[in-house]
Parts: C-alpha cells; sequence; structure tokens
C-alpha cells in the first residue's frame, strides 16, 4: 500500500512515530538494531512532566530513550538546546558516541541534509538549525531547553562538592516550563537526590498538582519487566522466600515462579547490591547497601535476619550509653542494653550546637536506670576556654553523667573492624534508633577522584558522629549483665 505526501508529513510531525522509526541504536550484544520504546520508556513519555526524577532498576533503557528524546527534539527543533551531565567525562563521552552521535550518523539522509552537522566533537554536535546537544561532568554557563543528569545518586555519593555545583549550577539553566531529567539508581538515604525524590513522593501522596518547577517522581522496578524471569528450577532459601512474602503482604507485589527464580539466581551474583541495582519499591532501593560503605554487608544481613525490627526497652537490664563529641557541639549518644552476647540498640540521640547540660538532662529524662557511659579518649582532654579549666569528662560527671568509662584511642580503621565484628550480635530498635541506622549504612570511604578508586579513611559528613558514637562503644569493654537466668527476648521482627 502507497503512502501519500500527507500521510508522510502527519508522521514526521508525530514524535512517537518518529521516535519508534527513524533512530537506530546498538543493543546488549553490539549489534545495529532499530530503536523502538519499551514499557518503561513508554511510560516515561506518557507520564513525563516538565522536571521529572528516575529512580529505576537498571537496564532499562532509561538513558537511552532520553539521549534519543533529545537528539528528535533537537533535530526537528531549531534553536533546541540540550545538555548532558554524566558521573564523568568517560561516561559523558561514551553516551555521546553511543547515544547521540550513532543515532544521528544512522538517520535517513534526507533529515540529515535538512539538520546537517556544522561542528562536532566528542563532546559536542552543533546542527545548522542552530540546535545543540553537549555532554560534560558539569554545566553552568548558557541556557538550555533540556537537561539530562545521568546517575546522579551516584554523583552526590562520590563528588558532593560537584553535585552542590550541578545543583546551583546546571539545574539553574533551566528555566519554568523547560525539561530536565534526573535519572539514577540509588545510592543511600543522603545527598540532594534522595532528597529530591523524598520530597516529590510526598507531594505524590499529598496528591498535589504540580507546577513547571515541581520534580515529578517516577519509579521503575525490576519485576515490571518482561524480560526480568527464568523457567528453571532454582532452590528458594528461606530468607529469600521471606523476602518474597514481605513484598506480597505489605506491598500487594505478587511475583510468579519464574520472577522469583530469576530473582534468586541474579541475587547470588548481585549479593548485597541486589537491591540498589533491581529494587522492587523505591523505600528499599534507598534503603539497600551503599557503595563504598563500611557496614554495608553487615547491615544488610541484620535486615535479612528481622534484628531491624521492635527491640523494646527491658527494665530487668540496665543502659549503657556510647558518646560521640564531635567538633562544632556535634553530639550523638546511642542508648544499649547488653544480655549475654545479644547488644540490644534501643534508643539513639544526636544534636547539634547544646552544651552538655543539654545532654545531661535528654539522658536523665529517659526511663532508662543507667550502668555505665562510654565516652570517646578526648573526654578527659582539658579545654580551658570553654570549661574552665576542667576536663569535659568532669563537667559531664557534675552534671550526673556517671560512671564514665572512657573508650581505649585505637586507629579508626580498628575501631571500624570492631564495629563489623559486633555488629553480628546487635538488634536495633527500628523506630527510635531511625536517624542513626540511616548514618551506620551510609558511613563510608572518601572517593579518590583522581584516581578512581575509595581511599582508606571514612569520608566525614552527616553520618560520621553516629558512625563514631557507635565505634565508641565497640571498642569499649564488655560488661557481664546481672541476673542469674535467661531473660526472655522480646520479639524483634520487622516492622
Amino acid at each position: 500500500m502507497s503512502i501519500s505526501a500527507a500521510q508522510v508529513i502527519d508522521h514526521f510531525k508525530d514524535q512517537r512515530w518518529r521516535l519508534n522509526n527513524l533512530y537506530w541504536i546498538t543493543d546488549k550484544e553490539g549489534k545495529r538494531v532499530k530503536f523502538q520504546m519499551n514499557w518503561a520508556q513508554v511510560k516515561l513519555l506518557d507520564e513525563m512532566n516538565y522536571l521529572n526524577l528516575v529512580l529505576k532498576a537498571r537496564q532499562l533503557g532509561c538513558t537511552t530513550f532520553i539521549q534519543i528524546y533529545l537528539l528528535d527534539m533537537a533535530v526537528f527543533h531549531p534553536d533546541t538546546r540540550c545538555g548532558v551531565i554524566a558521573q564523568t567525562m568517560a561516561d559523558a563521552e561514551a553516551i555521546f558516541r553511543d547515544k547521540v552521535k550513532f543515532p544521528y550518523d544512522n538517520l535517513p539522509e534526507g533529515i540529515k541534509t535538512a539538520s546537517r552537522i556544522v561542528r562536532d566533537n566528542t563532546t559536542m554536535l552543533e546542527l545548522s538549525n542552530n540546535s545543540m546537544i553537549r555532554v560534560g561532568t558539569s554545566m553552568r554557563s548558557g541556557t538550555l531547553q533540556f537537561l539530562h543528569i545521568s546517575e546522579f545518586g551516584k554523583i552526590c555519593a562520590k563528588f558532593p562538592e560537584r553535585a552542590r555545583e550541578i545543583v546551583t549550577g546546571a539545574l539553574n539553566t533551566i528555566q519554568a516550563g523547560q525539561v530536565a531529567f534526573i535519572e539514577s539508581t540509588a545510592e543511600g538515604q543522603e545527598g540532594r537526590f534522595y532528597d529530591l525524590c523524598e520530597e516529590a513522593q510526598a507531594k505524590q501522596r499529598r496528591g498535589e498538582q504540580l507546577s513547571e518547577l515541581d520534580w515529578k517522581f517516577h519509579f521503575y522496578p525490576w519485576w515490571e519487566e518482561p524480560a526480568y524471569r527464568l523457567d528453571s528450577p532454582v532452590t528458594i532459601t528461606p530468607t529469600m522466600e521471606r523476602y518474597f512474602r514481605v513484598l506480597s503482604d505489605e506491598h500487594r507485589i505478587h511475583l510468579d515462579d519464574e520472577q522469583k527464580a530469576w530473582y534468586a539466581k541474579k541475587a547470588e551474583v548481585q549479593g548485597e547490591d541486589m537491591k540498589r541495582e533491581y529494587p522492587a519499591t523505591p523505600k528499599e532501593a534507598f534503603e539497600a547497601a551503599v557503595e563504598g560503605a563500611y557496614y554495608s554487608s553487615q547491615m544488610a544481613i541484620a535486615e535479612s535476619e528481622d534484628r531491624i525490627g521492635r527491640v523494646p526497652y527491658e527494665s530487668a537490664l540496665k543502659v549503657e550509653t556510647w558518646w560521640d563529641l564531635g567538633m562544632n557541639d556535634d553530639m550523638s549518644i546511642w542508648f544499649v542494653q547488653r544480655h549475654r552476647r545479644e547488644i540490644r540498640i534501643i534508643d539513639h540521640y544526636a544534636n547539634n550546637g547544646e552544651g552538655l547540660a543539654h545532654y545531661a538532662k535528654v539522658v536523665a529524662d529517659k526511663p532508662y536506670v543507667y550502668e555505665r557511659h562510654i565516652m570517646p579518649h578526648d573526654i578527659a582532654v582539658r579545654d580551658l576556654s570553654e570549661t574552665n579549666g576542667k576536663s569535659r569528662k568532669e563537667v559531664a560527671e557534675g552534671l550526673g553523667i556517671k560512671p564514665i568509662i572512657v573508650a581505649p584511642k585505637l586507629e579508626v580503621n580498628d575501631g571500624i573492624e570492631a564495629v563489623r565484628n559486633m555488629l553480628g550480635r546487635c538488634y536495633f530498635d527500628a523506630v527510635k534508633c531511625a536517624e542513626g541506622i540511616r548514618s551506620l549504612k551510609n558511613y563510608r570511604k572518601e572517593w579518590d577522584d583522581k584516581r578512581g578508586v575509595w581511599r582508606n579513611r571514612p569520608r566525614h559528613d552527616q553520618s560520621s558522629h553516629d558512625a563514631d558514637s557507635f565505634r565508641t562503644g565497640a571498642v569499649a569493654p564488655d560488661v557481664q549483665t546481672a541476673g542469674g537466668g535467661r531473660l526472655v527476648m522480646p520479639r524483634m521482627g520487622a516492622v
């Protein structure tokens, strides 16, 4: 059947038709194939807002779709400026080469003649219709109509200063009514990507009507991908069965046997990274193991063994506190009960800008009977300017915080190893210790940008003080809890 000229014109006016018929890409096997939108890409096109946050499982093609979308806007709309920011310059150049330049080079000749290249290199494509696409690791100068930030969660985790530069620079190149995409896998519960997603989800739950300057949250889980299934018998462990049951009971995500088999087999390879790379829910994505985190394995095991849940105060056991006295009056306190080898983390408190008197009152106001207060070695240092010549230990004791046990001074890495060895005995109250748990999960190494490796020292950030106070407790000597018979352990299932 022949197609009339009018029908051809109508096709080319329809962006959805153009996206599904004009562009070629290389697939996972490196073969040249025509780009056609999958379910996640169709959903993003149909539901996109001006500002879009995209949290997704791996290998769903969101980055490819966004590049094809930007290229299409540049080719068919004159005077269009598009920017792409990636984690590293190598990543930016790879995106440009494979997802911008290759699809452009494989367009029909007539379209390339109408929007021909006037200048290009490894990071920029400038067309004769005065449209341009450029890529980089930041983008402060110029005004953009379209912006794509790829793997922003990883940028926030590894390059916090660059993440701040992107927020203050690149995002300010987008004006109301223009289009931006921030897409990423999750990387812990901190950083601007996490904050933006939390804010956008809160607006979504409230049913707020979004303005041109509000971010819309999009989530694409692994279980919606038709390819993620395995038609082979697989042994499902009790831990994995419990996970599938939680998905069904709490989230109404009902998986069939082939989906369960695929997930179980994939998890054998991915290990603690599985929930980050292939999340079933947004909450799960951000709670998953963090790259470079010191305690990721231990905290993941604690969750799988239901040791993060409800841990009530047991009045028959005394409480000890673990402290960190940070700079600028940052303070963190864990409240702990011990029973035989079990370490029950029942409460947590952190603040800053307050003196010792404030924390003494917090401790005294808790309904706990204390056995000891474990503080870091620098508690014994005298500070003439702040404590009238007394050590902070003497000041704390004068405020009723006693007895104080001074933890031994160890190298930081030795203390971290002590925490790792202890975490297998720990039970956390998920509600009272929520912020502290989050800090332990996010406590990570510094990233060496020049060498592209994790440094063998912690990054100083908002997680540090809670992690430092926990380390204080880990290096202190154990105590024998009172009581002759074994106490009944309260149920500590997930909340």
